[in-house]
């Protein structure tokens, strides 16, 4: 019985369209590849933050009480500094006015009465500067602490890694559009109203 079955020659593979074609496939594969892991990368891309914490510091109602304490202490000590200069300027005067009476005992006395209240003027002034920086930083210890608290605990909620303090002077140049402000969420967070306002700036009596 005769075979009447046709053999069918297939054309030989095109070996530049298998390569062109794969090479595409590979390609649009990378591409894709890429994309995702540049969506991801920009979804944890790292972020930071910005705040003024002199001024959050400023507005604690802590900082208010503070600011009091430390306001009063300066007065008492400037009140007992200015009836030290009283003093000595009435004793000048009087010996200015006296001097010419007086024997050269009690004048000498009354000399020596002068440079002990100036040299008590003066280590008082010295004093007084010392205990009003200590003052102010014993205060200001446990407000720092609970403002860099209230900050860590924000930022670390936001998923920050850096944080720029604006009023540090340190930070030259930082971009607002690619960092967050946390002014308002540190101040929510230390229970600052947001209208509350910095008090005006009062100028210390001089020793």
């Amino acid at each position: 019985m005769r075979d009447n079955r046709k053999i069918i020659k297939f054309a030989p593979v095109n070996q530049k369209f298998i390569k062109i074609h794969t090479m595409k496939k590979i390609t649009i594969i990378a591409l894709c590849v890429f994309t995702a892991a540049f969506a991801a990368s920009a979804q944890t891309a790292p972020k930071f933050g910005h705040i003024n914490m002199q001024e959050v510091v400023f507005l604690m109602d802590e900082m208010d009480s503070a600011r009091v304490e430390l306001e009063k202490f300066s007065a008492d000590m400037q009140s007992t500094y200015n009836a030290m200069v009283e003093e000595l300027n009435t004793k000048i005067a009087t010996y200015e006015q006296m001097s010419a009476n007086w024997t050269p005992s009690v004048l000498s006395t009354k000399q020596q009465e002068i440079q002990d209240l100036q040299a008590r003027l003066q280590q008082y002034e010295q004093n007084a500067q010392r205990d009003i920086t200590a003052l102010q930083n014993q205060l200001m210890a446990p407000i720092s602490q609970k403002a860099t608290e209230a900050v860590n605990k924000v930022g670390k909620a936001k998923g920050l890694i850096y944080i720029f303090d604006l009023s540090s002077g340190a930070v030259t140049y930082f971009d607002a559009a690619q960092s967050l402000d946390l002014t308002a969420d540190v101040k929510a967070e230390l229970g600052i109203s947001p209208d509350k306002q910095l008090p005006q700036a009062q100028s210390q009596p001089q020793m």
